[in-house]
């Protein structure tokens, strides 16, 4: 059975190895964007200082929608408020064929534009293009990695299989680098030893990674935590068009939703606003309580018409505090993989772990190498068979 496992283990090591080792390394690079971004675009992502004082209140989202629109030249979809000493930043993006994602970063409290971004010559939006895509078209990235993924959990399940000592003398040696020994034996070390230790972490970095890979898996793992509900009964409210008269203002009534969340927004908290795209289209409203993840919000969706707040449904939905076990996790999803949730020691956990996964593919092949060249030795060295003598005839 060892021998099977270890067959498996092989052939899916050297079928996966690469995409892992992209994954993994590219996995490290994002565990900290939102602090290398803060740190290295520090001019445009924090406010100047004095930019807000006691008096000063940000520009409602129609202004900073509209300088943003004269600075781009096209439509936007949103404006993010980002907290207490942040940027705001307008938002731009499209789908399908011309798909594109732009932003302008602005000082809320006049407009000023601070900088002007595309996700095309973003240093982090390339590595999140390798990290999901592999840099190929997604309908073909995509599929890859995520089968590459499912195959790495595979690949560590049989790996604890193989790794797991037989006896007490075994199980001493096997929780320990013996770093004295020779090239082989570290390598060999490294190779099983990290990967025990690093089995845990990996398993929520591949859970919470195929969420974004198979539509299956998020269904399941949605339906498995929270007992039996479906993220395809989620109800996603619309305006009443019914509603829509001559004298109907979206600007006017974009900025009273975006006022009325306003007063209910700690200062630290950040506030993003989506507008209304279409005649039957709620205006969106979020406050995220903890900037720097995504998980701890409160939503809000009201008709572009009446205001009236709208009603809507599934694990992204409301109040993060009002939701069940089940839909807290869904919306986690993100933060729990690049380990946000855990603050700064969960980042660098997760950071350490993807350096170990990056190094498994690695070591692994080295070991198998240095198995084949044994192998070729043994072969070379083994004594060849001395010649069969004829038999005299009988008379």
């Amino acid at each position: 059975m060892r021998k099977i496992v270890g067959k498996i283990h092989l052939w899916l090591g050297l079928a996966s190895g690469l995409v892992v080792f992209i994954i993994s390394i590219t996995g490290c690079l994002l565990a900290f964007e939102w602090e290398l971004r803060s740190l290295f675009g520090k001019q445009w992502f924090h406010l100047p200082a004095g930019a807000k004082t006691a008096q000063s209140a940000p520009l409602p989202p129609s202004q900073l929608r509209a300088i943003a629109e004269k600075e781009m030249g096209k439509s936007a979809q949103g404006v993010i408020y980002g907290g207490k000493d942040y940027s705001s930043v307008v938002q731009f993006y499209g789908r399908g064929d011309n798909a594109y994602y732009q932003q302008v970063f602005m000082n809320p409290y006049n407009g000023q534009v601070l900088r002007t971004w595309d996700a095309k010559s973003d240093f982090f939006r390339i590595v999140l293009e390798g990290h999901f895509n592999l840099w190929l078209p997604r309908k073909i990235g995509q599929p890859i990695v995520a089968w590459s993924t499912l195959t790495f959990f595979v690949l560590l399940l049989s790996g604890l299989v193989l790794w797991w000592p037989r006896n007490k003398a075994a199980r001493k040696q096997r929780f320990s680098v013996k770093w004295d020994a020779k090239w082989k034996r570290k390598n060999y070390d490294l190779h099983n030893v990290l990967g025990f230790y690093v089995m845990s972490i990996a398993v929520i970095l591949i859970v919470t990674g195929l969420v974004y890979g198979f539509k299956w898996w998020a269904d399941g793992l949605y339906y498995a935590t929270t007992g039996g509900k479906s993220l395809k009964d989620a109800v996603y409210p619309i305006s009443d068009t019914t509603r829509l008269t001559p004298a109907h203002s979206l600007e006017a009534n974009t900025d009273i939703a975006w006022a009325r969340v306003m007063k209910a927004k700690p200062a630290e908290a950040g506030l993003s606003l989506y507008f209304a795209t279409g005649n039957s289209a709620p205006i969106s409203v979020t406050i995220n309580n903890r900037p720097g993840t995504y998980y701890k919000t409160e939503n809000y969706l009201f008709d572009q018409y009446t205001l009236q707040p709208l009603e809507a449904t599934g694990p992204f939905a409301g109040k993060y505090e009002e939701k069940s076990m089940g839909d807290k996790f869904r919306r986690m999803n993100y933060d729990l993989h690049v380990g946000a949730i855990w603050g700064l020691p969960g980042k660098l956990l997760m950071f350490f772990a993807s350096l170990v996964c990056a190094s498994l593919p690695i070591t692994g092949v080295c070991v198998w190498l240095g198995r084949k060249k044994k192998a070729k030795k043994a072969k070379k060295a083994m004594p060849r068979p001395a010649p069969i003598q004829p038999q005299p005839a009988l008379s």
